[in-house]
């Protein structure tokens, strides 16, 4: 069982060596210097205030960055390095990908912002057929590696069916582009300055509730975090909690709630779902030998489906429970639902219970 279960992640590994390119190691935190307090919107206008300062060629655009963005996140920018580097486009999402694609193709650092993750979708076709398949096509005798597409996902308390929605395993789908999300601010700016310096192209979504509520001290210093490499945020023995972005928040109320009933959870955030690292998951799973995946987008073909098959087969000797899922219904959710709509800690503590149940 061992030999089959490490040869099949192996050829997983493998296919994901061939399309993305190799990362620098996780920095050191206590080696970085001053920090200050920073939101989630600010630390990523700090990333892209480092990027543009150490990237002649770094050009920022989308629909109203030019005066700061909806969610100030280009705030100050124009004015710092110009209207010819940072500027306002068109209402066109299938544009802003098409003209990042075309500028980082002829060399250029291109990070586009589409103002809002529900209204990404126009861009798909630039995104799926142009941004992951050029490199490709030619054999990498050209690429658009330097493009980095920003979108605001998720739900906000406010937005109902069309600013709320969480598309990540549509994006999770199409090999050849790097597919993040953060969970806070010190995270948010390593990532993002990663993935705009990364030879692959990326589209990396933030968490707009966040922008205000997340507050961290986050490093003054240039730092950047590997793609393709999650992190365990809490350590434990029972159970495994694996989630991305807000939704870590809630996983780590529900483990505070699950520890006052003698259960210790591993809380990990995969940061990046596209590639995904799996490694870590499957070490924690071997020892944990319980698993609940939680997220925000529906439970039907959600990113938390392939985290579950891969475990499956890489740790079937190891588990001891069945796997839980705990994700947002399969349904669209107006303002008045989203409050059942969305996978609680109430929910996650149920899933814990659950696990724990086939360990009494």
């Amino acid at each position: 069982s061992s030999s089959s279960s490490s040869s099949s992640y192996v050829d997983h590994s493998h296919l994901y060596n061939n399309t993305y390119h190799p990362q620098a190691p996780e920095p050191n935190y206590t080696d970085l210097g001053p920090t200050t307090k920073l939101n989630l919107f600010t630390a990523i206008n700090s990333a892209m205030q480092t990027a543009m300062k150490t990237d002649p060629t770094a050009i920022m655009f989308g629909e109203d960055v030019a005066f700061g963005g909806v969610f100030r996140c280009s705030q100050d920018l124009r004015e710092e390095f110009g209207e010819g580097r940072v500027f306002n486009t068109p209402l066109s999402e299938n544009g802003i990908a098409g003209m990042a694609i075309g500028y980082a193709s002829a060399g250029g650092t291109a990070i586009g912002e589409i103002q809002f993750g529900d209204y990404i979708f126009p861009a798909f076709d630039q995104i799926v057929n142009e941004m992951a398949k050029f490199r490709f096509r030619s054999g990498n005798q050209w690429n658009c590696g330097g493009v980095t597409l920003r979108t605001p996902v998720g739900a906000v308390g406010h937005g109902a069916l069309y600013h709320s929605q969480s598309p990540e395993a549509y994006l999770a789908h199409t090999p050849g582009i790097v597919v993040v999300m953060p969970r806070g601010p010190r995270c948010a700016k390593g990532l993002l300055l990663s993935s705009i310096r990364s030879k692959d192209p990326v589209v990396f979504l933030e968490p707009k509730i966040l922008y205000r509520s997340a507050v961290e001290e986050v490093p003054d210093a240039d730092y950047q975090i590997p793609l393709g490499k999650a992190e365990i945020l809490r350590l434990g023995t029972d159970v495994t909690i694996v989630g991305w972005g807000t939704q870590l928040r809630t996983l780590q109320i529900a483990a505070d709630l699950a520890a006052k009933e003698g259960v210790s959870c591993e809380i990990i955030d995969l940061r990046t779902l596209l590639p995904w690292d799996a490694e870590c998951i499957i070490e924690s799973v071997k020892k944990t030998g319980k698993l609940v995946v939680s997220h925000e987008a529906p439970l039907t073909c959600g990113f938390g489906a392939e985290v579950v098959a891969t475990l499956q087969a890489e740790c079937f000797f190891h588990l001891e429970a069945p796997i839980q899922r705990v994700c947002g219904y399969d349904t669209p959710f107006g303002l008045v639902f989203e409050k059942h709509y969305l996978p609680d800690e109430k929910k996650n503590l149920d899933a814990i219970r659950r696990v724990m149940e086939f360990s009494l």
